[in-house]
């Protein structure tokens, strides 16, 4: 959404979220990233970010 120097504010499933982007200096804005414990540890592309949308969901359906 925005990044001003090494904090990115993102949106998280509809939340948004400030997060570190120090391990990943070549993220911008638009781009997807895997998170852990309030860091982007890899950019990701659109396919593989849909494709990880696809299975949190199918988790959570599982659960209910």
């Amino acid at each position: 959404m925005k990044i001003k120097g090494p904090v990115a504010e993102v949106d998280v499933g509809g939340n948004t979220k400030e997060i570190n982007i120090v391990l990943t200096p070549e993220a911008k804005v638009g781009d997807y990233v895997l998170l852990h414990a309030g860091y982007a540890i890899q950019v990701i592309d659109e396919k593989s970010a849909e494709e990880i949308f696809d299975a949190w969901e199918e988790a959570y359906e599982a659960l209910q």
